[in-house]
């Protein structure tokens, strides 16, 4: 039940509406006069549906500060629309769910860059009520990898790098170092960076740069990008057919991925693995060996 102070509080604005003239002097708040004011509906319900969306949504879970969630956004270039739909997005979102927000945005080139990492206030010049401050990635901080075992280490971290430059001279470079990465890393794993980075790039040059390293370097992969270029008739070097079926292939992408992170593996955990003839089983365990961080939590229920 609303409290008669509460009532109180703020029908004094109603009643008196130039009283915010007065109060905005004693708060410090520097305003020209007030000509008029004109009473609105309370009623912020929408009463037709407002389709929003946001390109991807994540809850991430800490270790010491709890959860929150991430916003991500892909902009492409400046976009006026995106200074009223960004901040509802915050705002509806850490409504709804009762978490913090963080509005991540993604950017190729470094105008649009520049523009979405200013501060999104919505309120007066002289008080801005609610402050919307994403935070930007782009080619002007993102790290150029052209070092292969630093691209080994964090495929996805390179991935990204290699879409956000690619507008950058020296993406040659980095494509080929990424082409190199990936070359010995089994195609469960490598197939999705394969194809992300084909769909960053777009239809800009370095698109076909991508096309014939995947042609040359990564031809033994079955991915769609790379069928697509052998449909062609560019693989026509192809220097290994795949001959791992399917359940080889991902008893071989739990392994690489365990010895990668450094999690000891017995003659035992290796029997195990490589004699499960599970398919969806064996992706189970691969989506677990991402992030255990020993071989216990991969197997557990």
């Amino acid at each position: 039940m609303v409290s008669a102070p509460h009532e109180a509080m703020h029908r004094v604005f109603q009643e008196y509406p130039g009283l915010f003239t007065r109060l905005s002097d004693v708060l410090g708040l520097q305003l020209p006069p007030v000509a008029s004011s004109e009473p609105l509906t309370v009623d912020l319900t929408e009463n037709e549906p407002l389709e929003r969306r946001v390109d991807t949504l994540l809850r991430i879970e800490t270790q010491g500060d709890g959860p929150f969630l991430l916003v991500v956004e892909a902009q492409g270039k400046k976009d006026p629309g995106k200074t009223a739909s960004w901040p509802y997005y915050v705002t509806y979102l850490n409504n709804k769910y009762r978490l913090p927000v963080l509005l991540l945005v993604i950017c190729q080139d470094h105008a649009t860059a520049t523009w979405a990492a200013r501060p999104l206030t919505i309120g007066l010049p002289q008080w801005p009520t609610v402050t919307t401050r994403p935070l930007v990635a782009g080619p002007h901080n993102m790290p150029v990898i052209t070092d292969v075992a630093e691209a080994r280490k964090d495929l996805a971290l390179a991935t990204l790098s290699a879409i956000t430059h690619a507008d950058n001279p020296d993406v040659d470079a980095i494509l080929k170092t990424m082409s190199v990465a990936l070359r010995d890393t089994p195609e469960s794993i490598a197939e999705p960076f394969v194809e992300l980075i084909a769909q960053g790039l777009g239809n800009r040059p370095a698109a076909q740069q991508w096309r014939n390293l995947v042609a040359v370097d990564l031809s033994f992969y079955t991915s769609p990008l790379s069928e697509e270029i052998r449909d062609e008739g560019r693989a026509e070097g192809r220097a290994q057919g795949r001959v791992e079926g399917c359940v080889e292939g991902q008893a071989k992408a739990v392994l690489f991925v365990l010895d990668r992170r450094g999690i000891g593996v017995t003659d035992t955990i290796r029997e195990k693995i490589t004699a499960c003839p599970d398919p969806e089983l064996l992706q189970r365990w691969l989506g677990r060996a991402l992030f255990a961080t020993t071989t216990e939590e991969i197997f557990g229920e």
